[in-house]
């Protein structure tokens, strides 16, 4: 006859084990928890330890279905009509485009440059619009948007950030200082006047190129008084610009308004003219993916979304203790962007790095 031992649980020590493994458990829960759930949010895609493979055209395969067609009226008069999302459409904009045309724009800033024409000329000969040879020789591009949100403070994603070909960020979010979350590697930064409170020199890679997002006259007019080193505008802006600003002119591109017309128009359903009490626009971050879209050939984001409206006190950067009732004014709709950029997520045109 064999003799069967009894169970583990049946000894002292066996419960003593459970134990502590029940409350290990416990602990493991609640800290899950406490770090906002983020295991149970929705389109939450963490990235595998090994690098997944870069599929060329993926991001125009998939964004085209969600562009679809785009009327030939919103494309600024100086690129050629299309009938549907293209990588043609140029990045930045340059000299050579403008220099003869007297009315290459349907549309006033920010879907367009009419009446702006002058400033822009002079800003476009002291200026560039090349992208780096080191993107474009790359069979296939990986990208990565990082927004400035408050989901990246211990997010640990740093490294992870840095491995991708092109990192683009927005506005003055730093990285001196949270490089373990956010990482060091700057390809782009999107900026406009208000939000160029940051030191070039400190916050960027010596080769960065940062991209002016026009949304107004005024803009164009500020970065020449910078790096023509005239007299400063002081006037016409919703918060005082930079008055110096340490910045090599070649460095500085201007974005095609053509997509901001697109996050506009594709994304939003805004129309490209509306009263000028009403006057509402795409975030930079919803610009910044448009043109990724445009750019690269596997797109992922972090740090987007904003606390729930009735979450006041809920910051809404990594860097900053400001919360969503600074967004009361800006003409932006975060609500109207957050369902834009689940359906990106849904159809898989864009994937996450955080949770949204």
């Amino acid at each position: 006859m064999i003799s069967k031992s009894p169970p583990l649980c049946m000894y002292p020590a066996g419960w003593k084990l459970l134990a502590m493994l029940a409350l290990v458990l416990v602990i493991m829960v609640w800290y899950s928890i406490s770090r906002e759930d983020r295991y149970t949010e929705l389109f939450y895609f963490p990235i595998a330890e090994k690098e997944e493979p870069c599929l060329q055209g993926e991001a125009e395969r998939k964004v085209s279905k969600l562009f679809g067609k785009i009327n030939p009226l919103h494309v600024p008069a100086l690129l050629s009509p299309l009938c549907s999302y293209s990588r043609d459409q140029p990045i930045f904009l340059q000299l050579k485009d403008y220099f003869w045309v007297k009315a290459p724009s349907a549309y006033e800033l920010p879907y367009g440059t009419k009446g702006s024409e002058d400033l822009l000329l002079r800003v476009l000969a002291i200026t560039s619009y090349s992208i780096p040879e080191s993107i474009q020789s790359l069979k296939c591009c990986r990208c990565v948007v990082v927004g400035n949100g408050h989901r990246l403070r211990n997010s640990s994603l740093g490294d992870v950030i840095n491995k991708y070909d092109m990192v683009i960020r927005l506005n003055n979010a730093p990285v001196a200082g949270y490089e373990g979350d956010v990482g060091s590697k700057t390809t782009m930064r999107l900026f406009y006047p208000e939000s160029a409170h940051f030191n070039p020199k400190v916050e960027n890679n010596p080769d960065t190129l940062l991209v002016l997002v026009a949304f107004k006259a005024m803009d164009f007019h500020w970065i020449e008084t910078i790096l023509s080193d005239k007299k400063r505008v002081r006037k016409g802006f919703w918060k005082q610009p930079p008055l110096i600003w340490d910045v090599n002119p070649k460095q500085i591109r201007i974005l095609n308004p053509f997509f901001m017309e697109i996050a506009a128009d594709k994304l939003l359903s805004l129309p490209m003219q509306q009263p000028r009490k009403m006057k509402q626009k795409p975030t930079t971050g919803l610009v910044a993916i448009t043109l990724a879209l445009h750019l690269c050939d596997v797109v992922h984001i972090a740090g987007f979304g904003y606390p729930d409206a009735h979450n006041r006190k809920q910051t809404i950067h990594y860097y900053e203790q400001i919360t969503l009732k600074s967004m009361a004014g800006s003409g932006h709709n975060v609500s109207q962007e957050a369902l834009a950029i689940k359906r990106m997520l849904g159809m898989g045109a864009v994937r996450n790095l955080t949770y949204f």
